[in-house]
């Protein structure tokens, strides 16, 4: 899928180097085009619930997914990171 910029995504996986969840939003604010045989990627910003950057990963586009109609945003705390 070819997702444009300022979309809202979800994370499929885990990044426990951001501490972030698969399921937790962030908004896609950089593409990067895979070379020959990868796939593409993206920068995420994603925000707290108050709306302050709480990390900005890049990730593979297997690594978000859509957000449907269905869905409910959920709140949850964010952990501290590992030692």
């Amino acid at each position: 899928m070819n997702y444009q910029l300022f979309t809202r995504v979800a994370l499929s996986v885990d990044l426990p180097q951001h501490r972030l969840r698969a399921g937790d939003v962030g908004t896609i604010v950089e593409a990067h085009a895979g070379r020959p045989g990868q796939e593409p990627g993206y920068t995420l910003e994603v925000f707290n619930a108050v709306g302050e950057t709480i990390a900005v990963p890049t990730v593979r586009e297997s690594q978000i997914e859509s957000l449907d109609g269905g869905e409910v945003l959920h709140v949850r705390r964010l952990e501290a990171a590992a030692a």
